[in-house]
C-alpha cells in the first residue's frame, strides 16, 4: 500500500481484498446502466416523435452524454479508490484510511468503541467479503471498513471487541 503524506510514521497498512474492486465495479456498472437508461428516455421519446415538446434535441443528446462521461470518470477512479482503503492496528487505537483526492485518516481509540458490527450483503456474500462497522458514543463517527474477507472481518470483530473491553475495564 502506498504511503501518503498524512500517514503516521512507521505504520504497516493492511488493504482490503482485491475482490472488493469487483463488487464496486458491479455496483458501478448497474448504476451506470440504470442512469443511462433513465436519462436516455427523453432522447428516445424525442427521436420517435412521442415527446416533441421536449426543450431541444441538444438537451436530449446531452443528458446521456453527461451520464457516459461521469460513468467513465468513476470507472477510472474505482481501482484507485479501492487501493486507497486500508487499516492499521496500534496498541491503543485503530486507524482507517480512504480517499484518492480527498484523503482521510480516522483514528478510533479502542476504549471509545461501544460495539463492533460485521455486515454482509448479498453481493458481498457472493464474493466472500464483509463490512466491519465500529460504533462509538459519537453518532457522527463513520468508522467502517468495507471489502474485508469474512475471516478477517470475524477476526477483527473479536480482537477489537476484546481490546475495547480491556480499555474500558481500565477506566
Amino acid at each position: 500500500m502506498r504511503r501518503e503524506p498524512i500517514d503516521p510514521e512507521g505504520l504497516a497498512w493492511t488493504g482490503v481484498s482485491p475482490k472488493y474492486l469487483r463488487v464496486r465495479l458491479l455496483g458501478w456498472l448497474i448504476s451506470s446502466i440504470l442512469w443511462l437508461a433513465l436519462l436516455s428516455l427523453p432522447l428516445v421519446l424525442r427521436l420517435t416523435g412521442v415527446w416533441d415538446g421536449f426543450p431541444t434535441m441538444a438537451v436530449a443528446w446531452a443528458l446521456p452524454a453527461v451520464v457516459l462521461v461521469i460513468a467513465a470518470w468513476t470507472g477510472v477512479l474505482l481501482p484507485r479508490q479501492v487501493a486507497a482503503i486500508g487499516y492499521a492496528e496500534r496498541d491503543d487505537d485503530l486507524l482507517i484510511r480512504r480517499g484518492v483526492f480527498f484523503q482521510r485518516t480516522l483514528v478510533v481509540p479502542y476504549g471509545r468503541m461501544q460495539y463492533v458490527d460485521v455486515a454482509v450483503g448479498p453481493i458481498e456474500r457472493a464474493f466472500g467479503l464483509c463490512t466491519l462497522k465500529l460504533h462509538t458514543a459519537s453518532p457522527t463517527t463513520n468508522a467502517s471498513i468495507a471489502g474485508l474477507p469474512t475471516g478477517e472481518g470475524s477476526r477483527l470483530r473479536e480482537q477489537l471487541s476484546a481490546r475495547g473491553e480491556a480499555r474500558l475495564a481500565g477506566l
